[in-house]
């Protein structure tokens, strides 16, 4: 068993953008704790974290590390993550997994979209975050300060302040004694003891009549301030100096919340009407339940899970029991990561972290658990970002399909915001993810793990279908090819579905409302079946159709040659028929863009943006002559705008895009599509 028990644990997570200088925190926290000797670079390639050679080569980090160390009584476990925009859903993946968010500033650069995007995930959540300012002696950490207040709230309040002219860093949290370099101790000081106070009722009575608090009372109102997210401590460090890191690992081992005081994790049991929440109990006795919010591979250990449990005792050798599988895996060994290199554990408590190994069934939020009393269990996790820069792919050996496919599936468990898609109506496979680096780093992965090149295009767009009216269709299906022949009669009615109908099942919601025995109850399914092809398929440009109600009302059989074929195509003909008199309607996808340019640009980007018919949301400026502009835009005018935006900026500009809506194209370019569409003929 570990030599520490589940209060002990702190889980945090380092985000943050590329260049805060995540990795190297993480380096000289390893130091101030006796686990590495001396600091390694990023630049050098030596750092623990970013030991992948792909990391080495880049230059940062394209996946999130698993560190670990004892302090102050603490075991910390560490994630550090990567800072791109590219790679943000290997970002926000390990949340579900920690009790605290630390997002890493630059002080020299301040605020940017992805600390943004950060503050954002972790609120909508309910994940507690502290701030961490860091390369504090390079700029005006003040002026940060006061830009983190007015941009994340008031909430966000110091407990160390810079002293000695950012060669150290001075506690403000349990006195306002001594001097620093932002003003009056005693203000700092103050500004947390009136935040915390508010969670506590007899302690805020107590502050009211006594005008102060002793700073020993404080520490339990702390952590629940953090857990309620009423307070997000900031602190300063110089990572690449080493200080504040000492003082940074003291305040996370007293405050920072540990997995029983920030118990958020929420778990499903059951299905349907039966379907019931609840959270697990932290407690060692109680039966196993954990998840894996990690999937990696070792070239020579295999798939390696990494999982946090939340309730009993996870033992080397046991064989708990995967998702709803009924047959039990065997856990053959217990590992603890320090990068790549990895210890072996006998035991995980709750709270605790660890990996397991060689379980192909393993997948992004598996849940382990042990047979007893659990049922069908999953996880209410982080939904990842849905990848949107696509490239289309073709392999550049013959026959070599199957090899693409099989390596592609395997880099889809490691990472859920990649996406690969087979377009029926272009012929297209298409390879999604987050950005153009993203994919670039995906085929180099593809070429040198896998073996498999391709070559890339830029794809046509996926458009959908729907219908905004109701509108009947009819077809009569009858063939005579000597002896028993085919025959099949539809009527249907279509109309717009309600996207929260409980009975959509992939786009459609199909009804039997005939009577009499028009058309025979074993031949709906070859109906319904006829009808999703063209679901599938499209019916008037090609392209899938969603959020359609299809009701079938009247129709025909023949005793002797009635059969599901017949029926198959009736309904397939008669769907089709429906739907082109049903004011069919093109959708196409939009995006939400975050675009960072220098502040005397931003005219030109606007005026680029509205030719693209993007819509901008709103403008932030930002210290150092930077601004980010906000909007929406179809993803067919921005595909292509990584070079537009350099071409504008002189490679100045950075920007971030994400799935957000689909919206009704304009007439011209719904006309176009659908003039340019070829079906396939079929014979009647």
């Amino acid at each position: 068993m570990p030599k520490y028990t589940t209060d002990q644990i702190r889980n945090i997570a380092l985000l943050g953008a590329s260049g805060a200088g995540k990795t190297t925190l993480a380096e000289a926290m390893l130091v101030a704790g006796k686990v590495i000797p001396r600091v390694g670079r990023v630049e050098d390639g030596n750092t623990v974290s970013d030991f992948d050679e792909l990391e080495k080569e880049l230059g940062h980090s394209v996946d999130s590390a698993m560190l670990h160390m004892d302090h102050g009584g603490c075991h910390l476990n560490i994630i550090d993550t990567p800072g791109r925009a590219d790679f943000f859903g290997k970002a926000i993946g390990p949340l579900s997994a920690v009790e605290a968010a630390v997002v890493v500033i630059d002080a020299s650069i301040g605020i940017q979209p992805i600390t943004r995007r950060a503050m954002t995930r972790a609120s909508e959540y309910a994940v507690p975050t502290a701030i961490v300012i860091n390369k504090m002696d390079a700029a005006d950490v003040g002026g940060i300060l006061t830009s983190i207040q007015e941009a994340f709230g008031s909430c966000c309040v110091p407990i160390n302040v810079p002293a000695g002219g950012g060669s150290s860093v001075a506690r403000c949290f349990l006195s306002g004694d001594g001097e620093c370099d932002l003003g009056d101790m005693s203000d700092f000081h103050t500004a947390i003891v009136d935040q915390v106070v508010e969670t506590d009722e007899p302690l805020m009575e107590q502050y009211l009549e006594q005008g102060e608090v002793d700073g020993e009372s404080l520490l339990a109102p702390f952590k629940q301030a953090m857990v309620d997210r009423h307070l997000i401590p900031v602190l300063f460090t110089s990572a690449r100096d080493g200080v504040g890191v000492s003082e940074l690992l003291d305040q996370i081992a007293e405050l920072f919340p540990s997995p029983a005081d920030g118990n958020r994790a929420v778990f499903v049991r059951g299905t349907g009407e039966e379907r019931e929440e609840f959270k697990a109990t932290q407690n060692s006795a109680d039966a196993l339940l954990g998840h894996v919010f990690k999937i990696a591979s070792d070239p020579f250990v295999g798939k390696l899970g990494y999982i946090r449990i939340h309730q009993g005792t996870l033992k080397g050798g046991e064989s708990p029991r995967l998702d709803d599988e009924r047959k039990p895996v065997r856990i053959s060994s217990l590992l603890k990561m320090q990068g790549r290199d990895s210890s072996d554990q006998d035991s995980v408590i709750p709270g605790d972290i660890a990996v397991i190994s060689k379980i192909d069934e393993l997948h992004y939020n598996s849940v382990l658990h042990s047979e007893a009393g659990h049922g069908q269990l999953a996880l209410k996790s982080i939904p990842q970002p849905k990848p949107m820069f696509g490239l289309a792919i073709e392999v550049t050996s013959k026959g070599a399909e199957s090899k693409l496919s099989e390596a592609i599936a395997k880099m889809i468990a490691e990472d859920q915001s990649l996406e690969m898609e087979r377009i029926a109506a272009t012929h297209e496979t298409v390879l999604r993810g987050l950005g153009e680096l993203h994919l670039r780093v995906k085929l180099k992965m593809l070429q040198d793990r896998y073996g498999v090149g391709v070559d890339t295009r830029q794809p046509k767009v996926a458009y959908k279908e729907t219908i905004s009216g109701k509108a009947e269709g009819h077809h009569r299906h009858k063939k005579q090819t000597g002896g028993s022949g085919q025959f099949g009669e539809v009527y249907l009615r279509v109309e717009p579905a309600e996207t929260d109908d409980e009975s959509l099942v992939n786009g459609l919601v199909f009804a039997d409302e005939t009577f009499g025995g028009s058309v025979p109850k074993q031949f709906l399914p070859a109906i319904e079946k006829g009808v999703r092809s063209v679901m599938h398929n499209g019916a008037v440009a090609g392209y899938p159709l969603q959020d359609v109600r299809v009701a079938v009302y009247d129709g025909k059989h023949h005793p002797v040659d009635s059969k599901e074929i017949a029926f198959v195509t009736a309904g397939k003909k008669a769907f089709v028929d429906a739907v082109q008199k049903a004011k069919p309607v093109l959708l196409e996808p939009f995006v939400k863009l975050e675009i960072t340019v220098p502040t005397d640009m931003i005219g030109d980007i606007s005026a680029d943006l509205a030719g693209r018919r993007a819509r901008i949301q709103g403008t932030d400026i930002l210290p150092g002559n930077q601004a980010v502009l906000y909007a929406e835009a179809p993803l067919s005018e921005v595909m292509s705008y990584s070079n537009q935006l350099k071409s504008i900026t002189a490679g100045a500009g950075s920007y971030s895009m994400e799935y957000s809506h689909d919206e009704n194209t304009p007439p011209n370019v719904q006309a176009e599509v659908i003039k340019a569409y070829q079906p396939v003929s079929e014979e009647d």
